[in-house]
């Protein structure tokens, strides 16, 4: 060991020797800083991660090797000291050892200069180390395999020029295998086969943050390969010149055995696939307890079916095998209750013909083009998850997502697979269910309770309900034997006292079915369940067959295994005329948000005017609601008093985006129940110096004409929150690192109000943002300079997003229902349009249904009211405009009302998989200026850096000098 540490210093010194050493580092870090900024373009695209330079590493490591291996062997050749090295008392073995390990720490010193980038990066945003790390360890078993190679190369030439241009040329063979450009030629098996064999394709596995055994053992055994070539070189030429012996034939049977161990191991390693480690900080490439919780739940086999065509886009080809890991893994995780298939639909056309007819799945017209043609390849890349007789299907826009680098330039990754895939296995899963058994994934026993008065006081059309509510228990009980049971209660017996106990347990109060009718009654009905309360609502048609289903739908809010219901109240839309040219509908659109929630629930639309939310609802979500009417009011507020969940987005001021920027206040109709809840919004919206981008239609003036262009600017009405403007710890906020908040006016929480409640505050402006009443949001340049807008003095963090649990008390606690005024407005009025011939009018069915007015004082604890104040941060056109500008799919909005519905239904699971969503991290908002100067700062950081290793080399420098000197003068005096 000693003589390899001694070799290693010597050709360390010799490297230092000269200002070349410095020339090698310096090149690899302009070539670093240069290909991260500028080719890869970091700051355009606004991800907070390294990928740009480990991307580049596997090539230019390829030159840096080459460069520092080159005059290993071939400078001892020419200067004739070889031979003195060959025939010294130092086995082979550890010359090469020697100058491999000083050629090593070289490497080290020279990634070593990069670490400022990662530094850099996180000071910029929420950067992940686990794939930093990852990535340079990729880097240094890389390195050691090219410098291997570069050492091979070395001994077996006489030239550095020469061995520089073997060691390129053999460490860029084994780069090709599996890169794209020969990958796309070849099918999916075929380029697996080549991405084994690439070392560029391995090392862009574990940049990704996958350590696996495979890869490392790889680099490892390319390592030993070539060094044992090395040495096996170096004994030749101790031999030439010689006859060949029986010592010379066992160096050639020992070094061949060697290198076929080294090769036959890694064929073994290649069958183990559970000898990796996921270093990204939240898992996201390996399978989640939440999922296999899911699996577990499975009592039938469940199918997992991949279509992925041999021929597909260059850019979708190396996502294929990475799927196919995962779903191995599904089937590994599912313990026989998962079976995976992957198949090529073009060589099974049984399977691709019972693809389309039965599930949907038809191949994707790809259009690529090469220097020498263009071409459109028709292929599949898509998921079957087939469950019972219920199956979901996934393409390959659920599966990826797409960030633009250029015009030109596409980055195509996998968005979160594992999420997509679990949340169709759940819909499918629940799906099955839903049609099974409701008891079979209720624990405990449920109790139905029915306040309900005696018959005599009830009216007509309520007592065959009464009945059918005994009847339906009994059905139930058919299934689920005793777990149910069914208790009528009088609310009017023991004087009383049963309602004064509801009253103030739950908030119930006497019904009425007219204001001038006196007589009231009682017909409410909970069920209970492991000290769960759910109100059953009392079914609008007054129908058995409404009643069964509101029973069902309360038993399933006590089961984990049935698909959840969201109502969903948006403005009413302007139609399409297409005689004016205006062929799409008018109005705020929220067709992203409703296909994302889709996919996990039922979604059902809304507009509230019968003055209460569909029966079968789970959750209320109200989005940039505009003069509501009473009864609609009184919907949301009777949700809520039951127990309900009502998620709303909503300010005082809506913004037009068609042509010119204009604002104008908009009555809601919930301001005066918002305040009843101890909310309030100011009528103010919020400016912040921490914003997002905006292409903002502005005027200029040109000589007697004026020119409308679009600028991008960084607006102050869109609110940028970062984690610190985020709650800590808050299961709602899950996999959302930055928010964009546009139009936001101020929550105000009245404290005294909600004292009996939990007020969770969830979203927040920066310390360094302010509010204006005014309606003018177009910049004005020309007066406020770059920025536009006049800075406030009042600068402050505000809060735009807030969560209020438990008892609210309703706004109409005292007060008649709306409803029955309505109807009694309406009998008015049909009175009045009467003919003189008393000739009777005729109703419709539904006019002459009984009307019941039933108000609800407060709610249980468990009712919950979710408030973001914007408008529009949700519509399509505001979601298409961040996207256009971040050059990526931006859906945090979206996902996180997902995030609310999950946490607010207790689907805490898939919470949690979506919190190790691959979603892309942005860098913080910055000015051009402020982009400079961290890019000028690295390059001063590579400059330090240089000077730091050329100050340590002089004062090592100095040392061996010392110590020759002091040697020399002992000799001297010796003799």
């Amino acid at each position: 060991m000693k003589n390899i540490l001694r070799i290693a210093r010597k050709e360390l010194a010799t490297f230092f020797a000269t200002p070349v050493a410095f020339l090698f580092f310096g090149s690899f870090l302009v070539a670093t800083l240069f290909i991260f900024f500028w080719v890869e373009t970091f700051f355009a695209r606004n991800i907070a991660d390294v990928r740009p330079l480990f991307d580049w590493m596997p090539v230019l490591l390829i030159f840096l090797c080459a460069a520092l291996t080159m005059r290993s062997w071939a400078e001892e050749r020419r200067a004739g000291t070889l031979e003195f090295l060959l025939t010294s008392p130092v086995r082979p073995l550890s010359l090469v050892l020697g100058k491999f390990f000083a050629c090593l720490a070289l490497v080290a010193v020279a990634l070593l200069l990069t670490l400022p980038l990662p530094v850099t990066v996180s000071f910029l945003g929420p950067l992940d180390w686990g794939p930093v790390i990852a990535g340079y360890v990729a880097t240094f078993f890389l390195g050691a395999a090219y410098l291997a190679i570069g050492l091979f190369i070395s001994v077996r030439s006489e030239n550095q020029i020469i061995s520089l241009i073997g060691t390129v040329l053999a460490c860029g063979l084994f780069y090709l295998p599996g890169s794209e450009t020969l990958t796309s030629l070849v099918g999916n098996k075929g380029g697996e086969i080549l991405r084994l064999l690439g070392s560029g394709s391995r090392f862009s596995s574990i940049s990704r943050g996958v350590i696996d055994l495979r890869d490392l053992f790889f680099y490892c055994s390319v390592t030993g390969v070539f060094l044992c070539l090395n040495v096996y070189g170096l004994e030749r030429l101790r031999w030439a010149g010689n006859s060949s012996n029986k010592n010379h034939r066992a160096w050639n049977l020992l070094t061949m055995l060697l290198i076929a161990n080294i090769l036959a191991a890694n064929f073994w390693l290649s069958r183990i696939d559970s000898i990796r480690f996921d270093a990204t900080r939240e898992k996201i490439y390996s399978i989640s307890p939440a999922t296999k919780n899911y699996l577990a739940r499975l009592q039938e086999p469940l199918l997992i079916r991949g279509y992925f065509s041999a021929q597909t886009h260059p850019l979708l080809a190396p996502l294929a095998p990475r799927i196919r890991d995962l779903l191995m893994e599904y089937q590994i995780a599912g313990k026989g209750k998962v079976r995976v298939e992957i198949i090529d639909p073009a060589e099974h056309p049984e399977l691709e013909q019972e693809a389309g007819q039965k599930y949907g799945i038809r191949p994707v017209p790809f259009e690529t083009s090469s220097k020498y043609q263009a071409s459109v390849t028709n292929s599949y890349f898509d998921i079957l998850i087939k469950y019972g007789d219920q199956f979901e299907t996934l393409g390959f826009r659920d599966l990826i997502e797409i960030k633009s680098r250029g015009e030109r330039d596409l980055d195509v990754q996998l968005r979160n697979p594992e999420y997509d895939i679990t949340r169709a296995i759940k819909k499918t899963l629940y799906a099955y269910q839903g049609s099974g058994d409701l008891f079979a994934n209720i624990q405990g026993k449920v109790a139905v309770t029915g306040y309900i008065s005696a018959d005599e006081k009830l009216p007509e059309e309520l007592i065959p309900l009464k009945k059918k509510l005994s009847s339906l228990v009994d059905t139930l009980k058919k299934s689920g034997g005793d777990r149910i049971s069914l208790q009528l209660i009088d609310p009017d017996a023991d004087n009383g006292k049963i309602a004064r106990d509801i009253a103030s347990e739950f908030g119930f109060r006497p019904m009425a079915v007219s204001l001038l009718n006196p007589q009231t009654f009682w017909f409410y009905i909970t069920l209970e369940n492991n000290s769960q309360t759910v109100q059953v609502p009392l079914p609008q048609g007054l129908s058995g067959e409404e009643l069964e289903r509101n029973v069902k739908n309360a038993l399933k809010r006590f089961s984990r295994g049935f698909l959840k219901t969201i109502a969903l109240y948006t403005p009413p839309a302007t139609p399409p005329i297409p005689q004016m040219g205006m062929m799409m509908p008018q109005g705020k659109q929220f067709r992203l948000l409703r296909e994302t929630l889709s996919d996990e629930y039922t979604v059902v639309d809304t507009d509230l005017k019968k003055g209460r939310v569909p029966d079968e609802a789970d959750l209320l979500m109200v989005l940039a609601p505009g003069n509501l009417e009473d009864k609609q009011v009184f919907a949301v507020d009777q949700f809520l008093m039951q127990g309900g969940t009502v998620v709303m987005a909503t300010a005082p001021y809506d913004v037009t985006l068609q042509g010119k920027l204009t604002a104008k206040k908009q009555n809601s109709g919930l301001e005066k129940w918002l305040k009843s809840q101890g909310i309030s919004l100011e009528e103010k919206m919020i400016l912040d110096e921490q914003n997002s981008p905006f292409p903002v239609p502005v005027e200029r003036q040109v000589g007697m004409f004026r020119v409308r262009e679009t600028r991008l600017i960084n607006y102050p009405y869109f609110i940028d929150i970062r984690q610190s403007g985020m709650a800590e710890n808050q299961p709602m906020l899950s996999a959302i690192n930055q928010l964009t908040m546009n139009w936001a006016s101020p929550i105000t929480v009245d404290s005294a109000a909600n004292s009996g409640r939990t007020v969770s505050r969830l979203l927040f402006s920066s310390p360094r943002s302010w509010v204006s009443d005014s309606i003018n949001i177009q910049p004005d340049f020309a007066q406020f300079g770059a920025s536009g807008f006049q800075t406030g003095s009042d600068l402050e963090q505000r809060l735009v997003g807030v969560m209020v649990e438990g008892n609210f008390t309703s706004l109409y606690t005292d007060k008649p229902s709306p409803l029955l005024a309505a109807a009694d407005n309406n009998k008015t009025a049909e009175k009045d349009a009467k003919p003189a011939d008393n000739s009777p009018v005729p109703t419709t069915e539904k006019e002459d249904k009984l009307v019941v007015g039933r108000v609800i004082d407060h709610s249980p604890e468990s009712a919950r009211l979710v408030l973001f104040s914007s408008n529009t941060f949700l519509t399509d056109t505001s979601l298409g405009i961040i996207s256009s500008v971040l050059k990526t799919g931006y859906e945090a909005p979206v996902q996180l009302m997902n995030n609310v519905a999950d946490w607010s239904l207790e689907d805490r699971e898939l919470l949690a998989i979506r919190g190790r969503s691959q979603f892309a991290r942005t860098l913080l908002p910055m000015s051009t200026k402020n982009r400079l100067f961290w890019e000028y700062l690295n390059y001063g950081f590579a400059l330090v850096g240089l000077a730091l290793i050329w100050l340590f080399d002089r004062l090592l420098g100095k040392r061996r000098r010392n110590h020759y000197q002091k040697l020399l003068n002992t000799g001297r005096a010796q003799a």
